[in-house]
């Protein structure tokens, strides 16, 4: 496919640079890019505030909205199957009559004052990419917010904007529900009440922060024969209890897993004064908890989410360590305490909350993936193997999708009077605000399809703010959820501390 990306002589940015070099690790594509006239530059002050960012929150690493000097022009007799136009203004003269034209829309318009104006005004727009010759909307998303100011919410979108172009242009006969709305340009006063709205926020967020540790996530857990929150759709029916913790840490990402007669629940415990999670768990009986938690896996990088499931004889975990950019896999030597490394699943991805599963005589493998910009939680991808040692390949339909409210996995997939059901976090309103409940109507190498058949958030029966776990082995059945924990002098801290107000 020979693709041409056209952009405004005023807005080459590094986004179209990294659009074209993602493009062009198909060897089947040729991609260049065109100047054209484009839509009008922003407004000074758009541009002062984004530099202002850059100085103050010292961002040395090259970003996705910088402005870049304008390439060199190609030969004018490339001819393309397909134009990308990114200059907010689509011109149909001198395009051939069996040429697609795509553009990126965010809210509803082609324009990156749009995407601009929304973010000053405290959103992240929807993404769709439009075919312009039949007018429809051929892939959407809904982005996860990134770091913090207008430079972290615009990389946020253009970043899964490059995503969505590229499952556009594979996909020509695709065709989603599209978004339509207005924006209103970007102007100085807009900008200048951002810069000062999140200069107020963030002197609040670090006042906060010296008084308290937030997020602290805590396990609930209750023991039980009768349907649980995938049945019942909500978290009513006997008590959830939260395991205990000392303060100084929190616990999060249960799993429960029963072997050779016993059941012991694995999680994350991340160390406050440490900075850096850690696999522990702890054996229950017909009661509850026995005994302390034990520390089973411990890196010199963070460990999360410890998904584990049985292979063959093996019982194996796949860890959480996105930091390191692969997916470990552990092997059980001894049940529950020794693990060893075996190898990695993949490598070069950042992935997070990896959930594998059987279906249809393969393993699949979702997670929450990113290229090192933008959220955390809005993008899936899926990966399939015949063996857990892989080769694993990944999805025909990749990006799956982005959409941060049902794109994130929160536990094991769970077969149930022949359907498959996963449960997701919400990360809509921010990380782990609360579960969704999807019911996985197709999964092959080619299609995903889901369906969200409920929504859980906490409530009177789990207080707090936050809600990313469910899982359940046997009887027992588990949650997780945060809260704060006040910071008090000479290492001391309270344990199971009260449901509190979210500051974010």
């Amino acid at each position: 496919m020979r693709v041409e990306i056209r952009v405004g002589r005023s807005g080459f940015r590094r986004w179209h640079q990294k659009l074209a070099a993602r493009l062009r690790l198909d060897p089947d594509w040729q991609v260049l890019i065109r100047l054209v006239h484009g839509e009008a530059a922003l407004p000074g002050s758009v541009e002062a505030l984004l530099s202002l960012e850059r100085l103050v929150l010292r961002r040395s690493n090259a970003g996705l909205f910088d402005r870049l000097p304008a390439p060199l022009q190609f030969p004018s007799d490339f001819v393309p199957d397909a134009i990308v136009d990114c200059s907010g203004e689509a011109d149909q003269t001198a395009v051939g009559a069996s040429t697609r034209v795509l553009r990126p829309l965010f809210g509803g318009l082609a324009s990156e004052q749009a995407l601009v104006a929304a973010i000053l005004s405290g959103s992240i727009p929807d993404v769709g990419i439009e075919d312009v010759r039949s007018g429809t909307v051929v892939a959407s998303g809904r982005p996860g917010g990134g770091s913090s100011g207008l430079t972290g919410g615009v990389e946020a979108v253009l970043s899964r904007t490059t995503l969505l172009i590229e499952r556009a242009l594979r996909n020509p006969e695709a065709q989603v529900p599209g978004t339509s709305g207005g924006c209103a340009r970007p102007a100085h006063r807009n900008a200048l009440s951002f810069a000062l709205r999140n200069l107020a926020a963030d002197c609040a967020r670090a006042i906060f922060h010296l008084c308290f540790h937030w997020p602290h996530w805590r396990i609930g857990w209750r023991l039980h024969d009768g349907p649980g929150v995938l049945e019942r759709g909500d978290l009513g029916g006997p008590r959830w209890t939260v395991l205990r913790d000392s303060g100084r840490s929190f616990f999060a990402d249960p799993f429960p897993v029963c072997r050779n007669g016993k059941t012991f629940l694995f999680f994350e415990e991340f160390e406050y004064r440490v900075g850096r999670g850690v696999i522990s768990a702890i054996e229950f009986d017909a009661s509850g908890p026995v005994g302390p938690p034990l520390r089973v896996l411990e890196e010199p990088w963070h460990l999360s989410y410890p998904f584990i499931m049985e292979h063959g004889d093996a019982l194996f975990m796949i860890p959480e360590a996105s930091l390191t950019g692969e997916v470990p896999l552990y092997r059980c030597t001894a049940f529950p305490d020794r693990w060893e490394r075996v190898g990695s699943i993949i490598e070069g991805i950042e992935a997070s909350d990896c959930t594998v599963f059987r279906h249809d005589g393969l393993l699949w493998m979702m997670s929450a993936t990113r290229d090192g910009v933008g959220g955390y939680s809005d993008t899936l991808s899926i990966h399939h193997a015949l063996d857990i040692f892989g080769p694993w390949t990944e999805h025909d339909q990749r990006p799956i999708l982005v959409d941060a409210g049902v794109a994130r996995p929160a536990g094991r997939v769970v077969h149930k009077d022949g359907r498959l059901w996963r449960p997701i976090q919400d990360c809509t309103n921010g990380y782990g605000h609360g579960l969704v409940l999807a019911e996985i109507e197709r999964l092959d190498t080619r299609r995903f399809e889901q369906t969200v058949r409920g929504r859980v958030a906490p409530g009177p029966s789990w207080p707090g703010r936050r809600l990313h776990t469910l899982n359940r082995a046997g009887r027992l059945e588990v949650i997780d959820g945060a809260t704060t924990n006040p910071r008090l002098p000479m290492g001391w801290a309270l344990p199971n501390p009260r449901a509190a107000p979210d500051p974010e």
